[in-house]
């Protein structure tokens, strides 16, 4: 990982005040603030995305359950008989 110093330069004035706001009620500096900040939402957005794909998978899961409770092509079904 690159150690590296970067400046980023917010042009949002309401994201300057709600950083500073939240840095001051933590007692956080402002570069950890916005770190815990961002690795807390990356974490959320990580869950979510995975419960996405979860529910995905379940919903192929019963189409597949569906698809094998269809009689074999070419056999009888209730309507042909």
């Amino acid at each position: 990982m690159d150690n590296s110093t970067m400046a980023i330069n917010l042009k949002s004035p309401d994201a300057e005040k709600l950083i500073r706001e939240l840095a001051d009620i933590t007692g956080e500096t402002i570069t950890d603030t916005i770190q815990q900040a961002v690795r807390e939402r990356l974490t959320r957005e990580r869950l979510r995305r995975l419960g996405a794909v979860e529910k995905s998978w379940a919903r192929i899961g019963r189409i597949q359950e569906r698809i094998r409770a269809y009689p074999e092509a070419g056999g009888v079904t209730g309507a042909d008989a």
